[in-house]
């Protein structure tokens, strides 16, 4: 298994990774600059020699993952914000190929009235345009939605449909580089009941049945502060929340997401005795891991209790 976090890169990208390795993390979830800005500075190339050297030396080459802009919206009908997003995304892929990150996660985008076909095609246009200008074989993960507003991706189903849509404008050949990033508090707060394990090993034969779990390249792991079908995304630490703990459970073992990353992205802090939260939460999910690792996670978090 490769539990992540989404680090920061403040004073420089690769004081994530430092982090990460502090952390006793296998893995980390980045923006590759300044997420809220359309400005964009250029990659500096110590901070690109600094991240490629430690890269290598944790041997994570090929399990990185990075987090688009938020700002980034290609299902607008708006021409000119289309424009830009598209152009910030081409630079997404770029950076996230000269850091040689794997993996890049992007929530598909909101219609804002044009209607959902209109904005899945929408989508897909701008990723015919994005493919064939960025020099990147980084594998794109749609991200699943809480659905909130008109965004797009809260049904398993609109995932696979876009999916569908981007490999028509892009080929075949480069479908491999189309996969899917499922997070649990958007499922939750979207409609899907993953509320005891059972039901969330439900929700995951589902996301194979519809998606495929081949094509799930990233996994969200967060717990939901909004109810089931709430559409509220505000993420809680691990067993904290709407989900609880147990339910965890049947993503950590399941064997089609042995190899991928999964990524917290619960609130950061340390506690009253300045254990990191991030520290805590990773705890809680080695804990339901079965066997030797996760018997000695479960041990400590019961010691801390």
């Amino acid at each position: 298994m490769l539990f992540g976090s989404h680090l920061s890169i403040a004073g420089g990208v690769v004081n994530a990774l430092n982090e990460a390795e502090a952390l006793g993390l296998d893995t980390v979830q980045i923006f590759t600059k300044n997420q809220r800005q359309w400005r964009i500075s250029p990659l500096k190339d110590d901070d690109r020699a600094a991240w490629l050297e430690k890269l290598a030396d944790l041997g994570w080459e090929d399990r990185t993952v990075a987090h688009d802009s938020y700002l980034i919206n290609l299902a607008s009908p708006d021409d000119a914000l289309f424009e830009k997003s598209v152009s910030m995304m081409i630079e997404e892929f770029e950076r996230a190929a000269k850091l040689r990150v794997r993996y890049l996660v992007s929530h598909p985008g909101a219609h804002t009235g044009s209607g959902l076909e209109a904005g899945m095609e929408r989508i897909a246009s701008a990723y015919e345009r994005v493919f064939a200008e960025a020099e990147s074989d980084v594998v794109l993960c749609l991200e699943n939605t809480a659905g909130g507003g008109s965004t797009i991706g809260r049904r398993f189903e609109e995932l696979a449909r876009l999916r569908e849509l981007i490999i028509g404008r892009i080929g075949k050949r480069r479908a491999d580089r189309v996969g899917f990033c499922i997070d649990t508090c958007h499922a939750l707060a979207g409609g899907y009941d993953l509320t005891t394990r059972p039901r969330a090993a439900k929700v995951i034969d589902e996301i194979d049945h519809v998606c495929g779990l081949e094509h799930v390249r990233v996994l969200h792991l967060n717990d939901s502060k909004g109810g089931l079908g709430s559409r509220i995304d505000r993420h809680e630490h691990i067993g904290a929340g709407e989900i609880g703990l147990a339910p965890f459970g049947a993503f950590v073992n399941h064997p089609a997401f042995a190899s991928v990353p999964m990524i917290m992205e619960t609130p950061k802090g340390t506690d009253e005795d300045g254990t990191p939260l991030d520290a805590l939460n990773l705890e809680r999910l080695k804990s339901l891991v079965r066997g030797a690792r996760g018997r000695r996670a479960a041990s400590k978090a019961r010691a801390r209790a």
